[in-house]
């Protein structure tokens, strides 16, 4: 296979989608895959091994529900001509309205899968491939403030950054003066000279899920706080006061640097014009935070 044709497949690569719900379950498996890929593992992954590592990525990087579901892209993955699975795959019991096969069949016929052949030995041949191929997955469903802890997750070693997809290069610069230079939850504004120190324009609908990049869908925020509101332990709601997630625990840093602000307001930008919008305070909610949060 060429370059181009690989390419070609993982980007057409078909995400499920329901209106602003994100569905990270395939981006995730291509990612572990790769990470195992990169390591020079063989291709073939059991299921059983999936159900357990796959799962704990989407409850980590997948949006808050009530159950995950690994064995959804461990079959789905087929139609998009990047998967493959292990013989006899095709004679398991089908859900109940669905192509899909049911997950206690998938482990007790001890199911693998993995890439076709060609597509494996190409990404174990070129590495520079494979390492290009995770960026644009990554860039394509996840904020670059989780991309570290996910290949960390998977084990994906990348030396070289990228970014294809296209940005409005005036986003930072605009949210940062709405909110004159200084984090929402914190007021955080140290500078070197007269050059901000790491403060960042954060979408609250994230780029990846089709946020704009307006005044109205941004906050600014400083490093820490950008990760930690993008990991979902904290929100913001109609009343634009800050939610902070149960499963949020620690020693250390905990008090002074997350409960402090804990159903405080935060700092609203210079002008009304600028308020953080409801929709995409209701998409964070709904999609990022990981609720229900402390009273």
């Amino acid at each position: 296979m060429d370059r181009e044709e690989i390419f070609n497949r993982f980007d057409n690569l078909n995400v499920w989608k329901r209106g602003d719900e994100r569905a990270p379950h395939k981006p995730l498996l291509i990612l572990y895959a790769l990470g195992k890929c990169s390591r020079d593992e063989d291709r073939w992954i059991s299921f059983s091994e999936v159900n357990v590592n796959l799962r704990k990525l989407l409850v980590d990087f997948g949006p808050p529900r009530r159950s995950v579901h690994p064995e959804y892209p461990f079959w789905r993955l087929q139609g998009d001509g990047l998967w493959e699975l292990s013989e006899g795959a095709n004679e398991l019991i089908r859900r109940q309205g669905h192509t899909d096969a049911l997950k206690s069949e998938l482990i007790d016929h001890k199911v693998f899968g993995g890439f076709p052949v060609q597509l494996f030995e190409s990404l174990s041949k070129d590495h520079r491939l494979l390492t290009e191929i995770a960026e644009s997955v990554l860039e394509k469903n996840f904020p670059a403030s989780l991309h570290e802890d996910i290949l960390s997750a998977v084990g994906l070693d990348i030396w070289q950054k990228t970014t294809r997809r296209k940005r409005d290069p005036a986003f930072q610069h605009r949210i940062l003066v709405a909110y004159e230079y200084k984090c929402a939850i914190c007021g955080f504004d140290v500078r070197l000279n007269n050059v901000s120190i790491g403060i960042e324009a954060a979408h609250i609908k994230w780029h990846q899920a089709g946020g704009p990049d307006t005044e109205d869908n941004g906050i600014a925020l400083c490093i820490l706080h950008h990760k930690i509101f993008d990991r979902g332990a904290i929100t913001i709601n109609k009343n634009y006061e800050i939610l902070v997630s149960q499963l949020v625990n620690g020693s250390k840093g905990l008090q002074d640097l997350i409960l402090n602000y804990k159903n405080q307001q935060m700092r609203m930008p210079q002008s009304t014009t600028f308020y953080p919008n409801m929709r995409y305070i209701v998409w964070h909610q709904e999609q990022v935070f990981r609720g229900p949060h402390r009273p």
